[in-house]
């Protein structure tokens, strides 16, 4: 492998990601999507959480959330307590069963006493083990059901919030990252709270518990088993900080790692047609190398903790044995059940100090990922709407009115400014421009997707304000380039828009789209359960679905973006016959850049930077030879009679 190359990996990998440009037409991402960590091996030394920006807010705000099952966590604590009080209890009956055999090999303890204290320390014991596992079941299956319900209400929460933010927030975030919030973040939430609710109850009260019974056994050995945990707190602490940069340096190279094989094979035919195979293994082993180095030396820190812990542990429990048997021969001496017992409780007490030290990073990343819900759920919301007031549909003729429309997407950058713009029934208007000149964006402020900055949309002389949403949008019928089908029939997917839409309807509605052949030739006809993104059929059949749904919605106004331009030229003609049919005495508005579709409109509009520059029907702006007519020749002037 070459130097210069790794050299070149190893500059890019060390520089920020950049965004690239966004078009005129979109607004900017808020924020970069958050990568997702994973754990590293070891007792109590996991991967460096991701820290949230306000801990203690967003904590209070998890809280709130876990309100309405308080009752509940009050039972998993009083639970919890109990299944801490019989583990801890445990090893202090066992002492006095050893205490008593050693009595009675001394001759302190008679044989009949022995067998009944025996007998009430097995029944004892029993008791409490029995009540251990109905505390342990209890409160497992009530935490369960905490974290499940709570993860329910985030996810209804979140939703509902989806349903009421503008198109503007959905045009600034990654679909991803949504998507991660909805699924890892949630999940991370809910995990943390199943996990470590019950861990942190019982690893509190444990370690209260155990130091009591190891005071009333022996303060003199409890003193030297305390000098001990200085020692377990400085060796973490020393192995954390050294471990953290390379655990982070291993989640690096691992993204980076996922992201060159998703390139690569994304990109494979290019990557062959450019005979670029070599390079690319090569960056490829750059990256695996780095990452192999970053993952061994992470896992080489991480596994010394275990080993570190436990020596300092066998130092200590050495000394504890060798002063209790000093003190077994002293004038109160302690007894063999009094030096094991202590001895176990001295191993019980590292165990609980490690989990919290591990739920306690872990929690990080749980108070992280309720961050990012919690900013999702605080997105400012559409406009409210004034009232219920609706469109006398039968009345409705079609006529729509841009009065003054100013609009940008950033504050700083202007879009359209002064806009006017009348739009007659039943004509059929067509926009043209190159990319970014706002002809999108002239359809997104009719529908409301984005609210004006200044000025007014009137439909049929009435402010598109002055109704709701649902009223103005269900005015429109929209065919987008991007067709929307979904997992399920064909019929389901034409009656979307018309849930009571008849199966006469249905058909009629596809014959029309001259897609109604298509359909019967399939072995279930409309029956035909359509795959995800409906692979399973063409773009074309795709795009006539979709004008079969707009017909059977019979629509006031059309709105046709963009809907012939990834398709052959004997689809296209089947597509334009399609809204040809359907535009006929509607107010419709076509946006093309495939000229040759809009000749026949009434008035083509040609937009340059927000601004409507041409107007007119195709015959005339070819005859003011100006933009219409240059984008017009580029596509024509040069083709084959």
């Amino acid at each position: 492998m070459s130097k210069k190359l790794k050299d070149q990996i190893e500059k890019k990998q060390s520089i920020p990601n950049q965004s690239d440009d966004k078009k005129l037409q979109q607004p900017p991402t808020k924020r970069p999507q958050r990568g997702r960590g994973g754990g590293g091996p070891g007792m109590g030394l996991a991967m460096p959480a991701e820290k949230a920006k306000d801990f203690k807010g967003t904590v209070r705000r998890l809280i709130d959330f876990l309100k309405p099952f308080q009752t509940r966590l009050i039972i998993i604590s009083i639970f919890t307590i109990a299944t801490v009080g019989v583990a801890v209890l445990g090893p202090y009956i066992i002492k006095d069963i050893l205490n008593d055999f050693q009595n009675f090999i001394i001759g302190r303890l008679d044989k009949d006493t022995l067998a009944k204290n025996i007998l009430k320390y097995f029944i004892m014991i029993l008791s409490l083990y029995g009540i251990r596992f109905i505390a342990e079941t209890i409160s497992s299956v009530m935490s369960n059901s905490v974290s499940i319900n709570l993860g329910e209400n985030l996810r209804n929460t979140m939703r509902e919030k989806l349903e009421r933010l503008p198109i503007k927030y959905f045009d600034g975030e990654q679909t991803g990252n949504i998507l991660s919030i909805f699924s890892n973040d949630v999940d991370t939430v809910i995990n943390s709270i199943q996990q470590s609710l019950i861990q942190i109850i019982s690893s509190f009260f444990f370690i209260i518990g155990v130091l009591v019974m190891m005071f009333i056994i022996s303060w003199q050995l409890t003193i030297i088993a305390l000098v001990t945990l200085p020692l377990f707190i400085f060796s973490t602490k020393a192995i954390a900080k050294k471990s953290q940069a390379k655990f982070i340096r291993r989640q690096r190279f691992l993204g980076s790692l996922n992201g060159n094989i998703e390139e690569v094979f994304s990109g494979n035919i290019i990557v062959k047609l450019f005979g670029k195979e070599q390079e690319s293994y090569e960056k490829f082993q750059v990256i695996n190398e780095d990452l192999t180095k970053e993952a061994k030396g992470a896992a080489f820190l991480s596994g010394l903790i275990r080993p570190i812990l436990d020596f300092i542990s066998n130092i200590g429990y050495v000394v504890v044995v060798f002063v209790g048997g000093i003190l077994a021969g002293a004038t109160n001496p302690l007894l063999i059940g009094d030096i094991i017992s202590f001895i176990t409780y001295q191993r019980q007490f590292v165990n609980p100090i490690l989990n919290i030290a591990s739920i306690t990073n872990q929690l990080q990343s749980t108070v992280a990922g309720a961050e990012r819900i919690f900013e999702l759920m605080d997105q400012v919301d559409e406009i409210k709407e004034k009232d219920d007031s609706k469109f006398a549909e039968s009345e409705f003729s079609g006529k729509v009115l841009f009065k003054d429309i100013d609009f940008s997407y950033q504050e700083d950058k202007e879009l359209i400014k002064g806009l006017n713009l009348e739009i007659f029934p039943g004509r059929q208007i067509a926009i043209v421009g190159p990319t970014g000149a706002g002809k999108t964006t002239l359809v997104n402020l009719l529908m409301r997707f984005y609210e004006v900055k200044g000025g007014h949309i009137y439909i049929d002389d009435i402010k598109s304000t002055d109704v709701t949403r649902n009223n103005l949008r269900g005015l429109f019928g929209m065919v987008l380039q991007d067709t929307w089908l979904f997992s399920g029939t064909i019929k389901a997917n034409i009656a979307y828009g018309r849930k009571d839409a008849t199966d006469e309807e249905i058909i009629t509605a596809c014959k029309q789209a001259h897609v109604h052949h298509f359909i019967e030739t399939l072995p279930d006809g409309y029956d035909t359960i359509l795959k995800e993104d409906a692979s399973n059929i063409s773009q074309g059949q795709k795009q006539l679905l979709t004008i079969a749904r707009a017909i059977l919605c019979d629509p006031k106004i059309l709105i046709l973006d963009e809907a012939t331009s990834s398709v052959d030229t004997r689809t296209e003609s089947y597509i334009q016959n399609a809204m040809d049919f359907m535009m006929k005495g509607k107010t419709s508005f076509v946006i093309a850049h495939r000229l040759s579709t809009i000749k026949n409109a009434n008035l083509i509009l040609v937009m340059n930077e927000g601004s409507i520059v041409e107007s007119g029907n195709h015959k005339e702006l070819l005859a003011q030879n100006g933009v219409y007519a240059d984008l017009y020749n580029s596509q024509f002037l040069n083709q084959p009679t």
